[in-house]
């Protein structure tokens, strides 16, 4: 399979936003909301999005709900493009069905499987009660742990370091549980300083399901690294590089023709 860029709508305080992940809070504190640095607001609607995303038939896109009041944004997105995007932040076994229902094409999961900090199997088995496997997106996004060569999921907008290492051994455990795998390093999103060219070749070598990472994309050369690092067995998310949110480092266009440059030379289109 080949490494594909895969499309984003980031939502925050029902806009859409490219944010740097590491700045994100969940403190109600003036001065601690204030520290939060945002790249590019759209003037756009999350529909606009997931409409031009539709006409491109950039498939795997995630909306991604930072923080409470992205609700209804995030239900403009799906019904934009009902059966195709898949939708996190804040799901969990009590809402994951209502989200479906509402067009999403799978849920992704998050904090709901880090109860105080540690993993629950009880918690994904929950969520598995009312989401097939088939329908369901286990996001590790992760942090490196101070004082370490590895990584922890992080969860609460990537501010709580949990006690759950990527490692091959714990990818093993989950991915007989879900259909794939999003995983954004924390520390590198919305900086644009490159990806973690580590993580991405752990990835590689250790999914054997779809896996899609995000962080630190500059440019259309990040597709091609993270396809050699990866074996092609992992896709890219680029956000604030990317023109329609701003940036100046890659275009839509660049990202559209890579993936169909791709799916061709694989007879896959």
């Amino acid at each position: 399979m080949p490494t594909l860029f895969r499309p984003c709508i980031d939502l925050h305080a029902g806009s859409v936003k490219q944010i740097v992940g590491g700045t994100l809070s969940d403190s109600t504190d003036p001065a601690i909301a204030s520290t939060l640095q945002t790249n590019h607001t759209s003037e756009h609607p999350a529909s606009y999005f997931s409409l031009l995303y539709k006409k491109h038939n950039l498939l795997g896109a995630h909306v991604i709900m930072l923080g409470p009041g992205n609700d209804a944004a995030a239900y403009e997105a799906l019904a934009a493009w009902p059966g195709k995007l898949q939708v996190g932040g804040g799901i969990t076994e009590r809402n994951a069905a209502d989200w479906i229902g509402a067009g999403a094409e799978k849920v992704i999961i998050t904090s709901a499987l880090f109860p105080n900090a540690s993993f629950s199997m009880d918690k994904l088995q929950s969520i598995l009660s009312v989401v097939p496997v088939s329908q369901l997106v286990i996001d590790l996004s992760c942090r490196r742990r101070p004082s370490t060569d590895g990584w922890v999921v992080a969860t609460n907008k990537w501010q709580t370091l949990t006690d759950f290492e990527i490692t091959k051994e714990n990818i093993q455990l989950l991915e007989q549980h879900c259909s794939e795998f999003l995983i954004h390093a924390a520390d590198n999103e919305g900086l644009q300083r490159g990806i973690d060219e580590e993580l991405v070749t752990r990835l590689g070598e250790w999914c054997s399901i779809p896996v899609t990472y995000a962080g630190g994309g500059r440019h259309v050369g990040d597709l091609e690294l993270v396809q050699k690092l990866s074996k092609g067995r992992v896709d890219l998310t680029i956000g604030s590089a990317l023109d329609v949110f701003g940036g100046n480092g890659v275009t839509l266009d660049e990202c559209v023709q890579w993936n169909k440059r791709q799916l061709t030379e694989r007879n896959e289109i």
